[in-house]
Formats: C-alpha cells, structure tokens, sequence
C-alpha cells in the first residue's frame, strides 16, 4: 500500500498514446497517459473503455458523436463501440481497463504498458 502522486508520475515521461501503469485495482491497470494529436479508431470487444480527464481537454469520437471532456469529467465507452480519443493540446489522462487490455483493441499493434 502506498500513496501514488499522479503529478508525480505525469512528470516523469513526456511521450504520447504512452500508458504507464501507476497501480493496479481488482485485477485492473490503472494509468496515466498524455494525449496529443488524434488516435486511430478502434475498439474494445470484451470491456468497456473508462477515460478520466485530469488536465487539457479531449475530444471523443464515439460512433457519429464528438463528446468534449474537460478536468474532472469521465467517459465510458461500452464495450465493442468504436471511438477515438484526440486532443488539439496535451491533456492528461486517467485510464482504467483489465490488465493486458491492449490500448488499440489489438495485441499486434498496442503500446506497451510500462510501469511507472
């Protein structure tokens, strides 16, 4: 058990689309991410896709819907709906999935998750 400082973590990596697993929850990885520019749509078939905006502003392409998340807003996209994450300016990003979720939906092509 331990105190885990999202600012802390934040601070130490400056890449984008990067998870970096910060704890994990009930067999779940939770992380943070910076988001800059768009991401390539995809989905999730067997969990939901759980999205909480800490600093910035992220736009989710969900189906044929642009949701705007601002600090302190969260979005569940359900599982199997495709969507794409996008940020204009580097947002800071809480995410939580099952451990070994790849970030794509896709093993082949999924970033991998260091732990920081």
């Amino acid at each position: 058990m331990k105190i885990v400082n999202l600012a802390e973590k934040f601070s130490t990596f400056d890449t984008h689309w990067d998870p970096k697993v910060v704890a994990e929850y009930n067999g779940n990885d939770i992380m943070v991410v910076k988001f800059e520019g768009e991401f390539p749509f995809h989905d999730h078939p067997d969990t939901d896709d759980f999205f909480f905006v800490i600093e910035g502003e992220v736009l989710l392409d969900v189906e044929n819907e642009t949701h705007v998340l601002h600090p302190g807003e969260l979005f569940v996209v359900p599982k199997g709906v495709r969507h794409r994450p996008r940020a204009e300016r580097e947002a800071k990003v809480l995410l939580i999935e099952p451990r070994g979720t790849p970030n794509t939906g896709d093993p082949t092509t999924a970033a991998p998750k260091d732990r920081i």
